[in-house]
């Protein structure tokens, strides 16, 4: 008979040595990949002072892409969402036909590279492509101008709100949208006082990544935009062309931007992580935290 002791078996990665050198490479890979460029970019932009920084932000064609950036963003960000919440409740609270497809269809744009989202809108708006001649006899421009911007960002972004609203939904269940509908209260009802108070820092973190996604987009919509300097140069594409006309200071300055969205992105995201959203988020239903409308008989 074997002899039973109080000690804890040992776990992998227990013994001192181990935990050192794991943290020491974690701690280079970071600072080298992570830390590293954004401290390159902070330095170069202000290389040659705050005036010329200044200067450079004001430049008509860097205020133009940040004001491009901002509009697809204001456009591209609410139709996501809508989308994101009407696809998440399609698929948690509803059974039909198709469902396990349409799940598979909102994930396409993770596994389908960005330049080839948007060489598939120049085949179908574009002026050669399906809707191309329809569309140039009704003089309507999506390609190389802002429509074309706004969907191929809208397709990069597409899954964002849905994959976060998603898992917590079907782990919250349809119990209490089922009993708020028994007590007489209508689908728009049952959605604003039962559904979207238990989902509302989820739905909230889906929509800072995909603000944040939309923002940063390169490939798609270096394809469908045309690069037109001071047209349709959304801020990644301009810090680009800043580059390749040898303005690598002006490109750094543009870059800021980008890179304190970012940071202020992360900082959102730990901060709603706090309060429960994304994949650790506690369903409602076990938290006890809902409440049903009250409905008049």
């Amino acid at each position: 008979m074997s002899k039973v002791t109080g000690q804890r078996p040992p776990r992998v990665g227990d013994a001192p040595l181990f935990k050192a050198i794991l943290l020491t490479v974690i701690l280079i890979l970071v600072a080298l990949v992570i830390v590293a460029p954004l401290l390159v970019i902070g330095i170069e932009a202000f290389s040659k002072g705050l005036p010329f920084f200044a200067k450079t932000i004001a430049d008509p064609d860097t205020r133009h892409a940040i004001m491009l950036t901002v509009l697809t963003a204001l456009i591209a960000v609410p139709i996501n969402t809508v989308f994101g919440v009407a696809a998440a409740w399609a698929i948690t609270k509803h059974d039909f036909f198709g469902k396990r497809l349409l799940t598979i269809l909102i994930e396409i744009p993770f596994s389908v590279s960005p330049i080839v989202a948007g060489v598939s809108y120049l085949f179908v708006y574009g002026l050669q492509g399906l809707f191309g001649p329809a569309l140039d006899s009704a003089e309507i421009k999506i390609m190389f101008a802002l429509p074309g911007i706004v969907l191929a960002s809208m397709f990069v972004t597409a899954p964002f709100v849905a994959r976060e609203l998603i898992p917590l939904m079907q782990a919250q269940g349809r119990d209490l949208e089922e009993a708020a509908t028994s007590l007489g209260a209508s689908g728009l009802r049952t959605f604003f006082s039962v559904t979207l108070p238990n989902i509302k820092w989820a739905l909230l973190y889906g929509v800072v990544l995909c603000n944040s996604r939309v923002m940063g987009e390169f490939g798609a919509v270096s394809v469908v935009s045309g690069n037109i300097r001071g047209q349709t140069n959304t801020l990644p594409l301009h810090i680009e062309l800043l580059y390749h006309d040898y303005n690598a200071i002006g490109a750094f300055a543009a870059a800021t931007i980008l890179a304190t969205l970012a940071i202020v992105t992360l900082f959102a995201k730990v901060l709603l992580e706090r309060q429960g959203a994304g994949r650790r988020a506690r369903p409602a239903t076990l938290a006890g935290t809902a409440v049903l409308p009250e409905v008049k008989s």
